[in-house]
């Protein structure tokens, strides 16, 4: 039996390993939405990007609404670097800063000119290869993002009121990207940062500050670009090869709990009463050859046949602690049937004097489990 298991588990493996060479693993592009689909798992050193990008930033505090629009435009350069986890989620850190103006005054009258740096950590969701099939080679992406971060004014020269403020901030955006070529993009990305009320040094109780920005950039790809689609296992064949190697691996466990020779099997005994005879066949586990000793029990249910001329019942059973009981049925029957064989062929019992019948594992004759891997011979009324 450990042969068995051992040939299963070798022609499993050689099942799997042809599978695996001719098998072309399916590399930048799904057949379904991403969010249907499963990706392999990129080493750590794949899928980095890096960004650098410029535009205009503009400063929503108090009083800033009565200045000039053009007055309250400042650049923002822009530095980001990040990695994707799979085709639509990713992490990043982005780098803000440069000129930022804010106005006191009913009118506006005094420009704050002076200096400002933030810094945020940001989700990113590519919905178009969420919703939609992953494909590499995709010319747009459109790419929602949110974030938490930090961003601190530096005080001014001009106004010595005007000291150095600070605040966390709440980020979120929209990013767009144009495919260049495999390892570059072009960015178009739209955002805002919430922050406190006091950020721009004037505090008229409104519920925040913020900045919002509007710039465009490239982005770099770094280590290996895309991702690779995890392609699923036949199951059926996969839950019948494990449903087999349960089986033998059951029927393994109950051969080692037994003595290497032949187990110990009652003794067959053939009663007649009233030309009645009631004989039995025992089997090995999963078997349906009869052994040498076994076949003593057959010649006297032969011999008894000749002797009272009377026809016999042929029945076959199946333990119940291993096999299905579909499995058992058919493993009764042919115990039954070669017994059957056995009468005819080798003591000459006419085939028309044998009733073939076989239970499987739904009948038990016997309490012992294993005393039911039997034929019972039994006089035909």
């Amino acid at each position: 039996m450990k042969t068995k298991v051992l040939l299963l588990a070798l022609l499993s493996g050689f099942i799997f390993s042809v599978s695996a060479q001719e098998f072309q693993p399916q590399v930048g592009s799904s057949n379904e939405p991403g969010y249907k689909t499963n990706f392999k798992k990129n080493k750590a050193k794949d899928n980095w990007f890096i960004s650098i990008a410029g535009g205009a930033s503009v400063l929503f505090g108090d009083q800033n609404k009565n200045a000039d629009f053009k007055d309250r435009l400042n650049f923002a350069p822009q530095l980001s670097f990040g990695k994707w986890f799979n085709p639509y989620l990713a992490f990043r850190m982005q780098l803000n800063g440069g000129v930022i103006h804010g106005f006191v005054g009913t009118n506006a009258e005094h420009m704050q000119h002076n200096k400002y740096v933030a810094a945020h950590a940001d989700l990113l969701w590519d919905v178009t290869n969420f919703w939609g099939r992953y494909n590499e080679k995709r010319v747009f992406r459109l790419i929602p993002w949110v974030g938490f971060g930090y961003a601190q004014r530096f005080k001014t020269t001009e106004y010595a009121e005007f000291k150095r403020t600070e605040s966390p901030s709440i980020n979120f955006g929209i990013l767009t990207a144009f495919r260049l070529s495999k390892r570059v993009d072009l960015n178009i990305e739209l955002q805002s940062s919430l922050l406190n009320e006091q950020f721009n040094r004037v505090s008229m109780c409104h519920l925040t500050d913020a900045i919002g920005q509007l710039s465009a950039g490239l982005t770099f790809k770094l280590g290996k670009t895309d991702f690779e689609v995890l392609e699923p296992m036949d199951y059926n064949l996969l839950n019948d090869l494990n449903n087999q190697i349960n089986q033998l691996r059951a029927e393994n466990d109950e051969l080692s709990k037994r003595p290497e020779s032949c187990p110990e099997c009652p003794e067959a005994v053939t009663n007649v009463t009233n030309n009645y005879v009631d004989n039995v066949v025992y089997f090995r586990l999963n078997s349906a050859k009869i052994d040498k000793n076994q076949q003593v029990s057959i010649y006297n249910t032969a011999q008894f046949m000749k002797e009272n001329n009377v026809p016999i019942k042929v029945v076959g059973y199946a333990d119940k602690k291993t096999g299905t009981s579909d499995y058992n049925m058919q493993l009764s029957e042919k115990r039954a049937r070669a017994v059957a064989k056995e009468l005819i062929e080798k003591y000459g019992i006419p085939s028309n004097q044998i009733t073939i019948e076989w239970k499987g594992s739904d009948v038990q004759p016997y309490s012992e489990n294993n005393w039911n891997r039997v034929v019972i011979m039994s006089a035909n009324d």
